[in-house]
């Protein structure tokens, strides 16, 4: 039994000094989930579960090998000569928006307008009959 438990710390022992040298060289912008302090004392206290932890969840994620055989490593975003472009980044886009939006505000503006001749037509021709009613 004294040698099972001793193997157990051993490897305990093991795993916490790979998972701290890990931590520790890892860079500071690349560890994920928590910041560093936080990943050490995780590690040294709550043995061996921060460990692996750290292996799980905390450590650097993989550069990844995609189909067209270049490397993307995550978090290094699109490279910028494949960055999508937004429709509002788009000149053309955003002149023809603001021609679709002049179109349909001059539209409007003139059913206004003629509403309001309407009106006002109508307008007339009331106080024009009540005028003709009272003389």
């Amino acid at each position: 039994m004294v040698r099972l438990y001793s193997l157990f710390v051993l490897i305990d022992l093991a795993l916490i000094v790979i998972a701290l040298i890990d931590c520790l060289s890892a860079e500071e912008h690349a560890i994920r989930a928590l910041p560093r302090p936080f990943w050490v004392l995780l590690i040294l206290l709550v043995s061996p579960i921060g460990a692996i932890a750290w292996f799980v969840a905390g450590r650097p994620a993989r550069p990844v090998k995609l189909s067209n055989g270049t490397v993307w490593r995550p978090g290094s975003g699109f490279p910028e000569n494949e960055r999508p472009s937004a429709p509002d980044d788009d000149p053309q886009f955003l002149s023809k928006l603001a021609e679709s939006n002049r179109r349909e505000d001059e539209k409007l503006m003139k059913d206004w307008e003629a509403d309001l001749r309407r009106r006002e037509e109508e307008l007339r021709r009331r106080e024009s009959a009540a005028d003709d009613k009272t003389t």
